[in-house]
């Protein structure tokens, strides 16, 4: 699977500025929500090839939202890398059981968030 379409999922203007700079500038097309009901408003109008996500939104977090995403028949397909200020082994073990590929801790390192993206199969 190639990766052309990311949806980053964050309440923070700065968290999406950044992430959507740093993507663009290297070929991406980008999609941003700032919560999960314009995320999954966006996964019904543009399908992406991958999605970021913050964990502590108002409303869903993260958690709940990643769950929802790939437990859902039509999105199961989508990889999910959770973007996220929680550093616990706990919170990282937690993202992958409700359905994460990976896993990047704030502040985001582009450099492996890159080599994360490109490794997605």
């Amino acid at each position: 699977m190639s990766v052309h379409n990311i949806l980053i999922v964050d309440d923070s203007k700065t968290e999406l500025y950044f992430l959507s700079d740093l993507l663009t500038k290297h070929g991406y097309s980008v999609n941003t929500a700032e919560n999960g009901e314009q995320a999954m408003a966006m996964l019904a109008a543009v399908k992406p090839d991958l999605i970021l996500m913050d964990v502590v939104m108002p409303g869903q977090n993260g958690f709940q939202l990643t769950r929802q995403i790939t437990r859902d028949p039509a999105y199961s397909g989508i990889p999910v890398i959770m973007c996220t200020s929680k550093k616990l082994e706990t919170d990282k073990v937690w993202a992958m059981r409700q359905g994460a590929s990976d896993y990047v801790i704030k502040p985001v390192n582009a450099t492996d968030l890159l080599d994360k993206i490109r490794a997605i199969v």
